[in-house]
């Protein structure tokens, strides 16, 4: 199932297919902070299958953090701090933060989201970018994206139907999206 309400805009793959370089830098610092997501989500959900769920994802995305700084360091170069897209906070933003089933609910609906996006984009790349080894790295990367939305939907549905959240937010996503940042980012 796929909860995106639109396709990236053409201009966004070839932004990223221009700075390769700096794309693979923000793809570092997005599996880092989907790790670091997904281990908050550990601490706020009260249900032990779920908990183990979010941490095994957890250390997968660090598994990603780390496949890519082989990536940075086999092309030379270093890992710096790079001025996030506004992308995943303006999507935090249309969270609700109270009362906590309702803010699981939607923080669960909202990472499924930017899993899917990711996904989207991933699968791009992986069909355009030029360089092997970089290529191959986004192919070994698409079908975990692809499961991490799904589980974070499903744990979604344990507080709640996610389905009205889900199309409020799909929308925000999309608008997000459309909007796009001028800048090089997995998700601007």
């Amino acid at each position: 199932m796929n909860p995106l309400r639109c396709p990236s805009p053409d201009r966004w793959l070839e932004r990223a297919l221009s700075d390769v370089d700096t794309l693979l830098l923000d793809h570092a610092h997005c599996e880092k902070k989907a790790a670091s997501t997904m281990l908050a989500l550990v601490f706020r959900t009260p249900e032990m299958e779920l908990s183990g769920a979010l941490s095994r994802m957890a250390r997968e995305e660090l598994t990603h953090f780390e496949m890519a700084l082989r990536e940075l360091r086999r092309r030379g170069l270093p890992y710096v701090k790079l001025t996030p897209s506004a992308y995943a906070g303006r999507l935090a933003a249309a969270c609700r933060k109270r009362p906590e089933p309702d803010a699981l609910l939607d923080a669960f609906v909202a990472g499924s989201l930017i899993e899917a996006r990711s996904c989207e984009r991933i699968g791009l790349l992986a069909g355009a970018i030029e360089d092997r080894h970089l290529r191959a790295f986004y192919q070994a990367l698409h079908p975990a994206e692809e499961r991490h939305h799904l589980l974070l939907l499903d744990a979604a549905a344990r507080f709640g139907d996610p389905a009205p959240r889900l199309a409020q937010l799909a929308e925000i996503e999309a608008a997000i999206v459309t909007e796009g940042e001028d800048l090089v980012r997995m998700h601007a």
